[in-house]
């Protein structure tokens, strides 16, 4: 294959898989292409897994998964017209850790804050409470509307922009994904696809292999200020000992795209002013149990969650442009404390409780299908969102 592929429907996907079976890696385009075709339908169930697991046993690239993001993109429900500056605040899931739903309680906090925040989100696939499903435990509306979503991003800013109901061709890779049980590149697509195309996102990674690699990928795609979060869990659990987001457990890796540069840096609970907690003390439950921690959060409730919540709500602040946590490239720790501080007066003056309040307020809810033959979606850390069934890792 000398790059660009010409053959058309299922003579092409099988070009593709003869390819790729040799461990030769796909360039931009040839990606996009295969991951459209799956897309359209057109590729059986069998020939998707083999095709995903030869990507994965070579190792997947940049242009592979950019090619994958620009076939997903094109073909996703868009919501046009965001506020400048919206932001996303999501994961990719995979880390066992099933934790409370910590992304959900910090966009309340940051909407709170002004911040207009696109919050992608999905059912569980194989955990127990997923962002959407939390939501509807709460009463939250989940709407596909483009119109009534962007008042929502304008009026409240805030709005919850349900995977499947956005990504509705995501489904044709559904069954593969589901048979495989394992990691695939579709696990990291989903935070990156975000329907309000925003520019400025913060996403959780629980494999440190791939941060550069999303960075990467989104400063080509366009985006302003991202940050890739791994965050190390030293403790001894039968789970990952990294979890998708930003930890009081331990130190936190990030991948940052600042000013058009990556840079590298950690972050730890103690520059932030907080004591350090392990991930046991934001174990989650089902549903309705994570929704009444979630909204016990916003009534004012203290320990790790809140301190969680709101170490990653410093950060997220930091992206959407209401401080600046680096000096020179490096981390400052008074003002991250700044940031926390901030974070916490949106729950200490009530604003987030109202956030959570007015989105209840909005249309109702749209009848939603379970997400696992449907979606790549973000992980919102107790779920493995963006992951597929049977996932040994789960976010």
């Amino acid at each position: 294959m000398t790059g660009t592929i010409t053959a058309t429907s299922e003579a092409a996907f099988s070009e593709i898989l003869r390819y790729v079976a040799q461990g030769l890696p796909l360039n931009a385009s040839q990606s996009e292409k295969a991951f459209g075709l799956i897309m359209d339908g057109v590729a059986g169930d069998v020939r998707i897994a083999g095709f995903l697991m030869a990507l994965r046993a070579r190792g997947e690239t940049a242009d592979e998964l950019l090619g994958a993001v620009r076939a997903v993109r094109a073909r996703m429900k868009t919501v046009p017209d965001a506020p400048e500056g919206t932001i996303d605040v999501c994961g990719t899931g995979g880390d066992g850790h099933g934790t409370l739903n910590i992304s959900t309680s910090v966009a309340f906090v940051l909407a709170a804050l002004g911040v207009p925040v696109a919050k992608h989100g999905n059912r569980a696939l194989s955990s127990r409470a997923g962002a959407s499903d939390v939501l509807e435990a709460l009463g939250v509306a989940l709407r596909d509307d483009a119109a009534e979503l962007g008042a929502s991003l304008h009026e409240d800013r805030l709005a919850f922009l349900a995977a499947p109901l956005h990504h509705p061709a995501m489904r044709h890779a559904g069954p593969a994904r589901r048979e495989l049980g394992v990691r695939t590149l579709f696990n990291l697509i989903g935070p990156m696809c975000n329907p309000a195309n925003v520019t400025r996102q913060m996403i959780g990674v629980s494999d440190p292999a791939f941060p550069n690699i999303i960075v990467s990928v989104l400063q080509q795609l366009g985006s302003e200020k991202v940050w890739a979060v791994c965050g190390e869990v030293p403790e001894n659990t039968a789970a990952s000992n990294f979890i998708d987001e930003v930890t009081l457990a331990g130190a936190t890796r990030v991948t940052a795209l600042e000013n058009n540069e990556v840079i590298h840096f950690e972050l730890t609970p103690e520059m932030a002013g907080l004591n350090r907690a392990p991930v046991a003390a934001i174990a989650g439950g089902g549903a309705a149990e994570n929704a009444i921690a979630l909204e016990a959060l916003l009534r004012g409730s203290t320990g790790p969650y809140r301190d969680t919540v709101l170490f990653n709500a410093a950060c997220a602040l930091h992206i959407a442009g209401r401080g600046s946590v680096l000096v020179n490239g490096k981390p400052d720790a008074h003002a991250l404390r700044d940031l926390v501080a901030m974070a916490a007066s949106a729950i200490d003056t009530g604003a987030a409780l109202t956030a959570l309040q007015t989105a209840r307020g909005r249309a109702i809810p749209h009848t939603m299908q379970a997400p696992s033959e449907t979606v790549p979606g973000p992980s919102d850390r107790t779920v493995t969102k963006c992951s597929t069934i049977r996932e040994t890792r789960d976010a």
